[in-house]
């Protein structure tokens, strides 16, 4: 990443955006390199980075095809499921559990 410009927070030029400001007018990189550097100071600690990529050379953000929206749908879907009891326990299962909260706090469960 040598070589590459290095801009203030705030500073840096129109014609740059970061991934999240390409993704709000609807555009994604596109496989261009990263062309510049936005830094903000901070105190006690080494500097925020955002990397920097060119407007003009972004493409269109590709639409969602029906077969994207059900591998979407399936993953989440996937995610719901106990792999303990193979429920569907109507949320997603959290990964700090990794398992249903009846099946992690089963003693809570019984008193309730």
């Amino acid at each position: 990443m040598s070589g590459l410009p290095v801009y203030r927070w705030r500073l840096a030029p129109p014609g740059y955006a970061t991934v999240r400001q390409l993704r709000a007018k609807g555009l994604r990189p596109g496989g261009q390199d990263v062309a510049a550097v936005l830094e903000r100071p901070r105190r006690h600690r080494g500097p925020l980075v955002a990397y920097l990529y060119r407007v003009d050379r972004a493409k269109p953000v590709r639409p969602m095809t029906p077969a994207r929206w059900a591998a979407l749908a399936k993953a989440n879907a996937a995610q719901q499921v106990c792999p303990n009891c193979q429920r569907v326990a109507g949320y997603r299962i959290p990964t700090s559990l990794g398992m249903c909260v009846a099946c992690a706090y089963p003693e809570e469960q019984c008193a309730a």
